[in-house]
């Protein structure tokens, strides 16, 4: 019996999925915040690539917390609005 296995999914494509917010979000601050990392890390997964210049992009759970990041720096936008 042969065993399947799922090759993970990965986005390579979010760097074209945010264009609207690209240059509104400081991404050095995001990646630290958000992620811990560093922000090459955090381009180079928005650009598809891995660390060495291969194929890469976000896992399906990088892709989950991100887009947990941007609601809570959304809902931190609108709050911050709501005390103007």
């Amino acid at each position: 019996m042969e065993a399947l296995t799922e090759s993970p999914v990965v986005i390579s494509d979010m760097k074209r999925r945010l264009r609207d917010i690209q240059m509104a979000v400081s991404w050095r601050d995001f990646a630290n915040t958000y992620f811990q990392k560093s922000s090459s890390w955090l381009y180079h997964k928005m650009d598809g690539i891995d660390g060495n210049g291969g194929a890469g992009g976000f896992s399906e759970a990088e892709a989950e917390q991100m887009r947990g990041a941007l609601i809570d720096l959304a809902n931190r936008i609108r709050r911050a609005a709501e005390n103007i």
